[in-house]
């Protein structure tokens, strides 16, 4: 029997609220679009259970056999903002619900 690794977690504070982050997802090539999906951060409030993903557009030089991204090398101003521009489109962090899925674009906004 496999053991899987724990996804790492990480504590940033947004407004004063702190939340919890990983990576969702890596950048991937999709066959459905035929393109290339970028990375997703999934965050949640510390304290709620209610989680948003958000998506970031795809690498414009993306390669094949690339290195995997790691989720502490991703800029903490990165995760601040995609996580602002969330509730800004309507998450609420404290509510109960379906994940929620926002777009944002390479800066987070």
């Amino acid at each position: 029997m496999s053991r899987n690794k724990p996804i790492p977690e990480f504590e940033i504070e947004v407004d004063g609220e702190t939340y919890v982050w990983r990576l969702q997802r890596q950048p991937a090539w999709s066959s459905d679009t035929g393109a290339w999906r970028g990375m997703a951060l999934a965050a949640r409030h510390v304290d709620g259970q209610r989680e948003a993903v958000m998506e970031f557009p795809g690498p414009e030089n993306a390669r094949f056999g690339a290195q995997h991204l790691k989720p502490q090398l991703i800029n903490a101003d990165l995760v601040s903002r995609a996580i602002a521009s969330a509730i800004v489109a309507g998450w609420d962090p404290h509510s109960r619900g379906k994940t929620v899925t926002i777009e944002v674009d390479e800066t987070g906004a």
